[in-house]
């Protein structure tokens, strides 16, 4: 059985991988390492086939598609707050690229005859508006698509838009088997670094390098969020290819535990051993109010349960990023 993995060499990407070849499995990456690192491969101990690509380019994600069994489609831009919605421009750069790059995977899968699509999609597609009301839950029945209509259309920004729309796009594909994961805030190892890099890794990053760089969490620590470890989704996504089916199955991917952003970082502080003081600005953005799953669907349909808890998995990326920054001179 071949396999593609679409953003193999980014966050999400390097761990499904591994997991994969660990089970006997003939894996291709597909990845332009725009977001993805080699690093991320070596650290893992992966070798395998890996393409450098541009999915952006149909007559190459086309042919890289060719001969596969299943194809696992994680490449987007995604990235923190800023990377995404900082910006009228940041919004449609996220909504144009990721249009294009699903577009091209699931005209490639189609007209190579995968059998079987498995679509990273996101808490973005939920309503916006639900997002900012405290201590809101969501399940897979809060957004709908089907043949009598869509619910309420309100994602976040390009990047929800986007995603959404991917969701409508393999709804429509009837030759393929789907299982579309609506994926919460994933966290471990491998987490990209930089300008783009998202809440958990951005301030155990800020707790190592602490006296030289301030704790500081943008906005006031109020927003809630739900946090899972990448074992766990990796896990999810593989019971999920089981499963995957015409029309597409559609589950959440998330821990259903609501921690606040305020009691994250003192988590990560409490970690750290240090004294660290945590500061708050106000004057940056802070998201939405609140984003938790409801996985009883996840439960019942895949047989599935998150086995690595909110703490260990903190403790294990903590421990990766410490030495991640140690080897590259960033302490």
């Amino acid at each position: 059985m071949k396999t593609i993995v679409t953003g193999g060499a980014g966050f999400i990407g390097s761990h499904l991988v591994k997991e994969l070849l660990d089970r006997g499995r003939e894996v291709v990456i597909a990845d332009d390492f725009s977001r993805g690192n080699r690093l991320n491969l070596l650290d893992l101990g992966i070798q395998t086939e890996c393409q450098n690509i541009d999915l952006r380019d149909f007559p190459k994600t086309l042919k890289v598609t060719r001969g596969a069994d299943t194809v696992f489609h994680l490449a987007a831009r995604v990235g923190s707050l800023d990377w995404l919605h900082g910006s009228v421009e940041n919004e449609l750069e996220a909504l144009q690229t990721n249009l294009v790059i699903d577009a091209h995977v699931f005209r490639g899968c189609i007209e190579n005859r995968v059998e079987k699509i498995i679509y990273a999609s996101s808490v973005s597609v939920y309503s916006t508006h639900l997002q900012n009301r405290p201590d809101i839950v969501f399940s897979e029945g809060d957004l709908q698509i089907s043949e009598q209509g869509y619910g309420a259309i309100d994602p976040e920004g390009g990047y929800g838009w986007a995603k959404f729309l991917g969701e409508l796009q393999l709804s429509w594909a009837k030759d393929l088997s789907v299982g579309i994961a609506r994926i919460f805030n994933i966290f471990g190892e491998n987490g990209a670094l930089g300008d783009s890099t998202q809440v958990v890794p951005a301030l155990i990053r800020k707790a190592i390098r602490y006296p030289k760089e301030e704790f500081i969490v943008w906005g006031d620590g109020k927003q809630s969020r739900d946090f899972l470890y990448v074992s766990n989704c990796v896990d999810a996504l593989l019971k999920l290819e089981e499963k995957a089916s015409n029309p597409p199955i559609v589950v959440n991917i998330g821990s259903e535990q609501a921690i606040t952003i305020g009691s994250l970082a003192e988590k990560i502080v409490e970690l750290s051993g240090k004294n660290i003081e945590i500061k708050y600005d106000h004057s940056k953005p802070m998201g939405p109010m609140s984003r938790t799953a409801v996985v009883t669907k996840s439960r019942n349909l895949l047989g599935w349960q998150s086995m690595v808890n909110l703490e260990e998995g903190l403790r294990r990326t903590y421990a990766w990023l410490e030495k991640r920054l140690q080897n590259e001179g960033g302490i």
